[in-house]
């Protein structure tokens, strides 16, 4: 029978502002890898490019990846992030496939369903993020019991490199190059290999395409179904976290803080909120209307402001920035969950986490409108 115990998250939660992590690839940049450290001798023959497939450093380089939570860890983090933002056969195939359109073709949903048949990148996949998970597991114990303060890994599930929303070809616009079935059935995978490493939580992240959110969220639905987990009693809280752009609007999909809340309120998730996309200061009048209107945890960890190549992580905000914006959204009971995405080092969030200790989380269940619900035209179905 399902169980309505509270998780230990929850707890903390309502004493006090909760630390999720930084940057991975902002942090896995200051280790100067190159393109060698991250082929190894497993993918020495890649025919493609792979230094930017981060998640691929979790299988070559464990030890860098180990190094990153623990520093995460120690600055103040209660949340870490597995290294599995792309670990999916379909993100996957981007590094490890060759793109038809080099040679006068198209990717469409016949060369999808070969990507999510394929087993080379099922089994990478399942292996990025079983080993991730396990990695984030091991530090977030060793962190915690040295300690004495329960740390938690959140599973992380990127938004994919296609969309299910917006057509690529401006002369069809129904035309979509993947189907929800194959986005869910990716995701599926993630999910299960996610729980069989030892998360604590799903987290569906950077969220730009409601639609891929949709496929992420009804996967890990039938995953709690299908492997027993919802009968048992045994399953997982479920972060969300949307991408804005400078209107507000996901940025694909194009819903408003409150139609993307709208749009997921009936998974009655654990927390909902914004990262990545904007600075803290363009974010704030999105994240303040989305705590307006949602009645979970609000999160928020937004990119060290604008992109800077010439600053020393590629974002204009150090870490007594962040820490100064952050603290103004807490003072204004707009969070429970904070910290930082791309730009954001573990400098930045031991930063944000002594601006945070001691301020009050904002009340959970403080949503302004009646029953969240937004108009029928605003939500995507």
């Amino acid at each position: 029978m399902k169980t309505n115990r509270q998780h230990p998250l929850e707890k903390v939660l309502e004493s006090r502002i909760a630390i999720i992590d930084g940057a991975m690839g902002t942090t896995i940049r200051t280790y100067g890898m190159t393109e060698a450290d991250i082929r190894g001798e497993r993918f020495k023959d890649s025919t493609k490019d792979l230094l930017n497939n981060g998640d691929l450093f979790s299988l070559t380089q464990p030890k860098m990846i180990g190094d990153i939570h623990r520093r995460f860890l120690e600055a103040g983090a209660d949340i870490i992030e597995t290294n599995t933002f792309g670990a999916t056969s379909i993100t996957q195939s981007e590094f490890f496939v060759d793109d038809p359109r080099e040679r006068g073709g198209r990717k469409d949903p016949e060369f999808y369903q070969k990507i999510v048949d394929n087993p080379f990148l099922s089994s990478l996949a399942w292996e990025i993020n079983e080993t991730s998970a396990k990695q984030c597991r091991e530090w977030a114990d060793r962190v915690g019991s040295a300690t004495g303060r329960q740390r938690f890994v959140a599973g992380a599930i990127g938004p994919l490199t296609v969309s299910l929303s917006n057509s690529p070809d401006a002369d069809d616009a129904g035309f979509r190059v993947v189907t929800f079935d194959q986005v869910r059935t990716a995701y599926k995978q993630q999910v299960r290999a996610l729980i069989a490493g030892g998360v604590d939580l799903l987290l569906v992240e950077t969220i730009f395409d409601s639609l891929n959110a949709k496929a992420a969220l009804v996967a890990i639905r039938e995953v709690f179904d299908e492997d027993g987990l919802a009968a048992q009693g045994r399953e997982l809280p479920i972060m969300i976290s949307a991408a804005v752009g400078r209107g507000g609007e996901t940025m694909i999909s194009a819903q408003t803080t409150e139609a993307f809340w709208n749009a997921v309120a009936h998974v009655k998730p654990l927390s909902v909120g914004l990262n990545c996309s904007l600075g803290p200061d363009l974010m704030y009048p999105f994240l303040s209307e989305l705590s307006e209107k949602a009645n979970v945890a609000i999160s928020c960890y937004p990119n060290a402001g604008l992109p800077n190549p010439l600053s020393q992580t590629g974002f204009d905000l150090g870490p007594e920035d962040m820490a100064r914006y952050l603290g103004d959204f807490a003072r204004a009971g707009l969070i429970n969950i904070a910290g930082g995405c791309c730009g954001n080092t573990p400098e930045h969030i031991a930063a944000i986490a002594k601006a945070l200790d001691g301020l009050p989380p904002r009340k959970i269940g403080t949503a302004t409108t009646e029953d969240s619900h937004a108009s029928r035209s605003e939500v995507v179905a």
